[in-house]
C-alpha cells in the first residue's frame, strides 16, 4: 500500500448519495473507489453560465478543471457571450493582451468558486482549476516565475493551479513558485526523466519552503504526464516503416507489436517511478510535515486513432494516487462504457520491455528524440492558438470599438 493512502482514501469518501445511486450507470464514479480523481480538461463560459459545470461537479464526478491556450482559443474566438466585456475592455481603454485576461480570469475565477466546495471537502485534494503562463514566456524563467505571482494574485482563488511547462528554464521556476506557497501544474512531460525532474523540482521547493518556517501542508501539485500524442508520434514511424515493406514477418510482428502500447506502458514505468520517489528519505521528511503527494495527473486522454478503444488512456492507467483529466467527449464515453479496474500496476514488467524493444534494430525508435520532438510540438500547440486568440480579440475589438 502506498504511503499515505488510506488518508487518500478517507478524502475521497465526499461522494454524496446522489452520486452513489447514479454508480450503477456513470463509470467514472467508479474511478474514484480505486484512488483516481476525474478532472476535466476544458473551461468555457457557457457550460458555467449554462449550470453544466455545477452539475459535473455535483452529479457527474469531475473533481477539478484543466485548461490551456488552446481551449480559450476555442472557447472565446467566434462566440458571443464574451462580446459584453470584451466591450466592455475596450470602454477602458485596455491593450488587447489584458482584455484577454480579464476574460480568462472571470472564467477561472468563477469555476475555482463552482469546485471549491470540492476543494474543502477532499482536505485540499481536489477542486483545482488549472490556468497556465502565456505559452510564449516558457524558455524564460523569471517570466514565468513573474507571471505566475502575479496570476496567483489576480485571480485570488486558493484553489488556483498555475500550469508551468516542464522545459528546462520551467522547472526552477516551478521550484520557486512552490517555494513561495504556491499550486503548481507542472506540463507537457513525456519521458519519465522529465518527470523525475518535476517531481524532484517540487520536493525541493517544499524543502526550500519549509528551511524559511513556512507551512508546507497547503500546497499543492500535479504532474501532467501526456498520452495519445507519444503514440500518435510512435505509431506515424512505425507506419512509415511498414509502408516502405517489410520483407521479414517477424519485423513486420515486431513492429506491430509495439503500435499503440508505448504511450501506456511509459506512464506505467513513471509511476514505478513515483513510487520510489514517494518512498524516499527526503520526501519522507516532508511528509512527516505536512506534505502532499505531487500526484501524476495523465493528460492527453483522447483516442486519437479510431481503430483504438476510445477510453483504452483511462480504462489502462486506473491506480492510486493519480488524476486523469478528461475532454468532454472522453468523459462522456468513459460514464457510459469504461470497463473500470486497478490496472496501473499490472503488466509492469512488460511495459518496462516494451520500451527496450524499441532499441532493437529492426525497430530502431530513439524514444528520447520522440520526446524531445514532443516537448517542442507541444509548446508550439499552445503558441499557435494562443497567438491565433490574440488575433481573433483583435479583429473583435475593432468590430465592437465605437466609430
Amino acid at each position: 500500500m502506498l504511503m499515505g493512502f488510506t488518508n487518500f482514501t478517507t478524502k475521497h469518501h465526499y461522494t454524496g448519495l446522489k452520486q452513489i445511486r447514479a454508480m450503477a450507470t456513470n463509470h467514472l464514479l467508479e474511478i474514484k473507489q480505486y484512488g483516481q480523481s476525474i478532472w476535466m480538461d476544458n473551461l468555457t463560459r457557457d457550460i458555467i453560465q449554462s449550470g453544466e459545470l455545477k452539475d459535473l461537479v455535483e452529479n457527474q464526478g469531475i473533481s477539478g478543471i484543466t485548461s490551456n491556450p488552446a481551449i480559450f482559443e476555442k472557447a472565446i474566438a467566434g462566440n458571443a457571450i464574451y462580446d459584453a466585456d470584451i466591450e466592455a475592455g475596450v470602454r477602458a481603454g485596455l491593450p488587447t493582451y489584458k482584455i484577454y485576461e480579464s476574460l480568462v480570469f472571470a472564467d477561472i475565477r468563477n469555476a475555482c468558486d463552482i469546485l471549491r466546495p470540492v476543494f474543502e471537502a477532499s482536505d485540499r485534494l481536489d477542486g483545482y482549476v488549472s490556468i497556465e503562463v502565456p505559452p510564449t514566456i516558457a524558455h524564460d524563467t523569471e517570466a514565468t516565475i513573474n507571471e505566475a505571482r502575479r496570476y496567483f494574485q489576480e485571480v485570488g482563488r486558493e484553489n488556483l493551479m498555475i500550469k508551468i511547462p516542464g522545459t528546462e528554464p520551467g522547472l526552477p521556476a516551478a521550484e520557486q513558485v512552490i517555494a513561495e506557497g504556491m499550486n503548481v501544474n507542472i506540463t507537457l512531460l513525456f519521458s519519465i526523466e522529465s518527470y523525475k525532474n518535476t517531481a524532484w523540482a517540487y520536493i525541493r521547493g517544499l524543502e526550500k519552503r519549509l528551511a524559511e518556517g513556512k507551512d508546507i501542508s497547503k500546497v499543492a501539485s500535479v504532474a501532467s504526464f501526456f498520452l495519445s500524442r507519444i503514440d500518435s508520434n510512435v505509431d506515424s514511424k512505425i507506419d512509415a516503416k511498414l509502408k516502405k515493406g517489410v520483407d521479414d514477418i517477424t519485423v513486420e510482428a515486431k513492429l506491430l507489436a509495439v503500435k499503440g502500447k508505448v504511450a501506456i506502458a511509459n506512464a506505467k514505468i513513471a509511476y514505478q517511478e513515483y513510487k520510489k520517489i514517494i518512498e524516499s528519505d527526503r520526501w519522507q521528511a516532508l511528509a512527516a510535515k505536512g506534505a502532499t503527494v505531487q500526484r501524476l495527473l495523465w493528460a492527453s486522454t483522447s483516442t486519437k486513432d479510431p481503430n483504438y478503444r476510445d477510453v483504452m488512456y483511462i480504462e489502462e492507467l486506473i491506480g492510486q494516487e493519480t488524476v486523469n483529466t478528461v475532454p468532454p467527449a472522453t468523459i462522456k464515453a468513459c460514464a457510459d462504457h469504461c470497463n473500470v479496474g486497478n490496472r496501473l500496476e499490472t503488466d509492469v514488467d512488460q511495459a518496462y520491455t516494451l520500451i527496450e524493444n524499441l532499441k532493437d534494430p529492426d525497430i530502431n525508435i530513439d524514444l528520447d528524440a520522440v520526446m524531445d520532438e514532443l516537448l517542442a510540438d507541444g509548446i508550439d500547440k499552445f503558441i499557435q492558438p494562443f497567438q491565433s486568440l490574440m488575433n481573433s480579440l483583435e479583429d473583435k475589438i475593432k468590430v465592437l470599438s465605437p466609430v
